[in-house]
């Protein structure tokens, strides 16, 4: 245990954030440089060494909370650092991405702030970047398998680099001109700066793995020459197809999902634009959808310079705190929270449901019309006299998404089959009904959160290591069917 008083003497603390005036004015990481390192190691004091420590099970990588909580406490960086990567491949991502279900299931969080679970991790990875303590891991042997990996999403990533530690020669097929999938280019750049990723690529090169970018499978290659090609192939090509919002004028221009209008502003920060060939400067912006991707386009239209930003969601206002019954620690609660981006202004309108939208005579959008809606026997209805509208001169539909791209043709060229929920179906070890090939992530889970894509791109590796070797020591963290502690 790091300190037996810890969790008495010393209270949470979190990372200083830089002043929003400041900070809109840029593309940088939202939080001050160097700001956890004075405080990290009482924080990591707090951590109680439970005998059942709940935090292993609220994450889906099964981190060794604990014990790297202990090892930061004790400043023993490089210890800190080995078992943290014991159990996964990428924490400077989930340490800047993660909502962090581990804090909820923190049993200090029980009748205290838990401690700052996320704020210790990224602390430990970004001092063993800075420090040259993370290092290729190139295999001793090669096992002369090949292994095609479709998607450079974190699953994908995770599975790639977990292949080519146990010996296989792997291939990174990404649709995108850079590697990184969503993290690329669905994430911005004030949460997570890409020269993150752009190490652990490198490092994954010197390991062996090999990328293929610009290349769709469906499209540029069929799937099943991929097939012949490889003896083996996981699919972690993520959920790609997006919700969209089918009421009348959807059609007019100025309206476009969030994963059309995320990626543009992330070029101009990779150079490949001056400005963002849909921008929000000096308009009237409403996101639609409350949820993570929502906060993303509200922190990007506030640095593109928008005149005003409302964000709409559909659903009530969450609770500040969980409720004992309907939420109960250690699930992960959905509360109110407050993001980066919402920090820096906006407007949020809750129980909002979109009627229509108004344009111009040029077919611009110029108006949204919405209306108050409640639950009536477990349905959400419109409450009659509450319509109105709002300016919104860009619209981003943030709704989240319904499953794996089926227009490329990926999945009827490999003959996949399907659950009833829409995503590649699989069994056990992540293989699907065609032997040799296997999905990991929201490509067979359906949307979810990067520690769960993590999880399932190391547990397919196992799945895919055993398939072509007999046997195989790679940890599997999940089962498929593992589902979050959540009600």
């Amino acid at each position: 245990m790091a300190d037996p008083k810890g969790f008495l003497t010393h209270g949470r603390e979190v990372a200083t954030s830089r002043p929003v005036g400041e900070r809109v004015k840029d593309w940088n990481e939202v939080y001050v440089p160097g700001s956890l390192l004075p405080i990290i190691s009482k924080q990591a004091s707090r951590c109680m060494d439970c005998g059942i420590p709940f935090c292993h099970n609220g994450c889906p990588l099964g981190n060794l909370i604990p014990e790297w909580n202990d090892y930061a406490y004790r400043e023993d960086w490089a210890e800190a650092s080995e078992r943290l990567h014991a159990t996964n491949n990428f924490p400077e991502f989930t340490g800047r991405l993660c909502p962090a279900p581990c804090e909820s299931a923190c049993v200090l969080g029980i009748n205290q702030p838990p401690v700052t679970i996320k704020n210790v991790e990224v602390s430990i990875i970004d001092k063993a970047w800075d420090s040259g303590t993370v290092k290729p891991q190139a295999p001793e042997r090669l096992s002369g398998k090949t292994v095609a990996v479709i998607g450079s999403g974190p699953a994908g990533l995770a599975a790639a680099q977990q292949l080519t530690r146990a010996g296989h020669t792997v291939a990174v097929y990404e649709r995108a001109d850079r590697v990184g999938g969503l993290l690329r280019y669905g994430i911005p750049e004030f949460k997570m700066e890409k020269r993150h990723i752009n190490r652990r690529i490198e490092q994954m090169r010197a390991e062996g793995t090999r990328f293929r970018t610009g290349v769709e499978i469906g499209r540029d290659l069929k799937a099943t020459d991929l097939r012949k090609r490889y003896d083996a192939v996981v699919i972690a090509a993520g959920a790609t197809t997006a919700r969209d919002l089918p009421v009348p004028g959807r059609e007019l221009k100025g309206i476009h999902q969030a994963m059309e209008y995320l990626p543009l502003a992330n070029k101009v920060q990779e150079g490949d634009y001056v400005t963002a060939p849909i921008s929000a400067e000096g308009k009237h912006v409403v996101v639609i959808g409350g949820g993570d991707t929502g906060a993303d386009c509200v922190g990007t239209a506030h640095r593109q310079g928008a005149a005003s930003v409302t964000q709409l969601e559909i659903m009530p206002r969450p609770n500040d705190e969980r409720h004992p019954v309907s939420q109960p620690w250690p699930t992960f609660p959905i509360l109110y929270k407050v993001t980066s981006a919402h920090e820096e202004g906006g407007e949020r309108i809750y129980a909002a449901s979109t009627t229509h939208f108004e344009g111009d005579e040029d077919g611009n959008v110029q108006w949204l019309h919405l209306a108050e809606v409640e639950f009536v026997e477990g349905k959400l209805t419109q409450k009659p006299g509450t319509e109105r509208r709002i300016p919104a001169q860009l619209v981003t539909l943030a709704m989240g998404f319904t499953g794996t791209d089926r227009e490329n043709g990926l999945v009827e060229q490999f003959g996949l089959d399907l659950d009833e929920r829409g995503n590649i179906a699989r069994d056990a070890d992540f293989q699907t009904n065609v032997p040799g090939v296997f999905v990991a992530g929201d490509a067979g889970r359906g949307q979810s959160l990067i520690v769960w894509a993590i999880a399932e791109g190391r547990s397919a590796a196992r799945g895919v290591d055993r398939y072509l070797t007999g046997v195989s020591e790679l940890p599997a963290p999940i089962r498929p069917t593992d589902r979050a502690l959540a009600v």
